[in-house]
């Protein structure tokens, strides 16, 4: 280790500033992500200000965010123009066969998926006849109560989604619960603490924020993202920045 690299790790040491120096690498720059928003279920009225808050994030951040509602779009020669693909609260099935097969591709062939709220696979949600889709989260959505504050407790501060919130962090959303736990399928970054709100019925367990490696590629999901508001809280929007640059740097 060089002498400069050791002065910095020891300063980052020093200044309890480990977990933001082990998440550097996982953030990218200069790519292009598509946004996508589709929904033929429940549609939230949160879409525009999560597609306004995106693209603004991406001319803050250095890459480029193209947003669409239009599944044909969902093309192999197309989608090679992206590192990372966001769906955005989508509802329903979306995408037909062939769309989903180039979708599949992308990821498995190393591009990354960054997927917000009801972009979880689910009867209510997206791609409910889909079982790759719904294998890929390892989890399904069944049922939310109102939307209310609770405690989200962060359980990997080096994640680049992660590393910028308080180890409790109290936020105001909508809490999914799902069919399985996605934990030993999926690296959870993130929990809900059932006793700190009511209508939860996971448990003492309650993921709310994971990861996957699928294939040569990579997906982040997190259940937050219900209300407009999240959209302009600095928390959440560093959250949805780090989930999209941590699956960026996949490709």
């Amino acid at each position: 280790m060089s002498r400069k690299l050791l002065l910095v790790v020891m300063v980052a040491v020093a200044l309890d500033l480990t977990p933001l120096l082990l998440a550097q690498p996982s953030a990218a720059e200069g790519f292009n992500a598509l946004v996508f928003s589709k929904t033929k279920l429940y549609r939230h009225d949160s879409i525009p200000a999560g597609v306004a808050a995106i693209k603004k994030l991406g001319a803050e951040n250095h890459f480029q965010v193209d947003a669409t509602e239009d599944s044909e779009v969902f093309t192999a020669t197309n989608l090679a123009k992206y590192k990372v693909i966001v769906f955005l609260s989508t509802s329903g099935d979306i995408l037909n066969e062939d769309q989903q097969a180039a979708f599949r591709h992308f990821i498995e062939s190393g591009g990354g998926f960054a997927a917000i709220h009801a972009a979880v696979a689910g009867t209510e949600a997206t791609e409910p006849s889909w079982p790759w889709y719904s294998g890929m989260f390892a989890a399904g959505y069944i049922s939310h109560p109102p939307v209310m504050p609770a405690t989200v407790v962060v359980e990997d501060r080096t994640n680049a989604s992660t590393v910028h919130l308080p180890e409790q962090w109290r936020h105001v959303d909508e809490w999914y619960n799902f069919t399985v736990n996605p934990r030993g399928k999926a690296h959870v970054l993130a929990t809900v603490d059932e006793r700190t709100y009511f209508g939860g019925s996971m448990g003492q367990d309650h993921p709310v924020a994971w990861t996957r490696d699928i294939g040569k590629g990579r997906m982040w999901y997190t259940a937050l993202g219900h209300t407009a508001a999240c959209f302009s809280d600095p928390l959440f929007l560093q959250h949805i920045l780090g989930g999209i640059q941590f699956v960026a740097a996949q490709r």
